[in-house]
């Protein structure tokens, strides 16, 4: 199965079950899982209850599809699970623009991530860093020890690093890296039972004791780069000059690098693109949220993730670089019925293909924060789409909601009263 085209005109117009309909038409071959994509049901209670403990019941988000997105010459349709209004329709507006100009360009690095195994209570911990790279093979034919099938595909540990912190607040601590290819999984899994198995090997060798056993989230390993190129004219409206546009972005963009106030919010507004698509394909948020803040700090300033220039004012050029824990298999990517509908809507064929869609749509995602900040503001766009969320709390019919919607923005009041009464006077 593939994807034809990620174009689809008037998206935004169409019923629920038309965009589903014309997510079908997009599609070559047989796209009979886009009915688990509905959520009708889809996720029972008994699976429900086997995926966490003390289950009750299911919690759904709003599931929609960004549209538009070319990325390395492929067209993509991406699934994105969020509650925020406008985070889809911005995506699906800023990848409108960059396929005028090729998409988004992307690359990564090799999936490795790193386990931490912590020793205590050595003695002499330059010696015992000496001792243990001295049986790096040993330790690292160990680790493979533990998952063969991992290695018979080419993965597994590769390398051992030793890290040493001689002043804490509970003594000098020495700290083993198992640095492991996982392939196509995230690889939580993996590196922690590495961990776990190798640390009897590492407590005998460093005639320490060994505490926690455990994986890093700053995958700074496996990195992933995305980028895009916009032209100046692509950014003119009635009221902005291309140029003034681009001129406002990087004002933007430059107040992020240095200020971590503004940067947490930039960063945010980044994640705002990155997490609906994690969350939608079953992957770990949280482990993506802490490795990208934790990245954008790792020089000890907190800064923007994304890096914008232009050396003439006629192309605007963006780039992200961040930390890429994804998977294809294991986890909720596996069980969960919408999960696995996701991951065949994007038609990824890895783990790494995967993490380059969303570091796309993170670089989307803060290209539109940008582009409407040094604009009209973050307001205008984003109130017209929370208006319908209001609309909906003060009981207006699906009949009725551009109506009211639309009144409440021409008199800039966007309120459940407000629209109350927009709702009488229709009736």
């Amino acid at each position: 199965m593939t994807v034809k085209y990620s174009t689809i005109k008037n998206m935004r117009k169409l019923t629920p079950q038309k965009r589903l309909d014309a997510i079908h038409d997009a599609f070559e071959g047989n796209a009979g899982f886009l009915n688990s994509l509905k959520g009708k049901g889809v996720l029972s209670l008994a699976l429900a209850d086997g995926m966490i403990e003390n289950v009750i019941g299911r919690f759904e988000l709003p599931l929609g599809v960004a549209t538009n997105f070319l990325i390395n010459g492929k067209d993509y349709l991406i699934p994105m699970a969020v509650e925020e209004p406008s985070v889809v329709a911005a995506a699906s507006y800023m990848a409108k623009l960059a396929r005028l100009n090729g998409g988004f360009e992307a690359y990564s690095d090799r999936p490795i991530m790193r386990a931490q195994i912590q020793v205590m209570g050595v003695q002499d911990i330059e010696f015992a860093k000496e001792r243990i790279l001295k049986h790096k093979s040993d330790l690292i034919n160990a680790a493979n020890e533990k998952d063969e099938t991992l290695v018979s595909l080419g993965g597994g540990c590769e390398d051992i690093e030793v890290h040493l912190f001689k002043d804490t607040p509970s003594g000098p601590m020495l700290i083993v890296h198992l640095l492991v290819n996982v392939l196509d999984a995230m690889g939580a899994n993996t590196v922690n039972t590495m961990a776990e198995y190798t640390a009897p090997m590492v407590e005998k060798i460093s005639q320490g004791r060994v505490r926690l056993r455990i994986l890093s989230n700053l995958a700074d390993k496996r990195l992933v780069t995305a980028s895009v190129r916009i032209a100046s004219e692509q950014f003119d409206t009635p009221d902005y000059k291309g140029s003034e546009v681009i001129n406002g972005v990087l004002e933007a963009a430059s107040f992020a690098m240095v200020d971590p106030y503004r940067a947490a919010t930039h960063n945010k507004g980044i994640m705002n693109g990155i997490d609906p698509v994690v969350i939608a394909t079953g992957n770990d948020w949280r482990a993506i949220e802490a490795g990208a803040h934790a990245f954008a700090a790792i020089d000890g300033h907190y800064s923007s993730l994304t890096q914008w220039s232009s050396s003439d004012g006629r192309e605007l050029v963006g780039k992200i670089t961040l930390p890429m824990a994804v998977g294809l298999v294991g986890g909720a990517t596996k069980t969960h019925p919408t999960a696995k509908a996701a991951i065949a809507l994007l038609g990824v064929k890895s783990a790494t293909e995967l993490g380059q869609v969303i570091a796309s749509v993170g670089l989307a995602q803060n290209l539109a924060a940008l582009r409407a900040l040094s604009t009209e503001g973050i307001q205008r766009g984003h109130m017209t789409l929370h208006a319908r969320n209001i609309a909906l709390q003060a009981g207006a019919s699906s009949n009725e909601i551009d109506l009211v919607v639309q009144k409440m923005v021409d008199t800039q009041n966007v309120t459940v009263d407000n629209a109350k009464q927009i709702l009488k006077g229709l009736k």
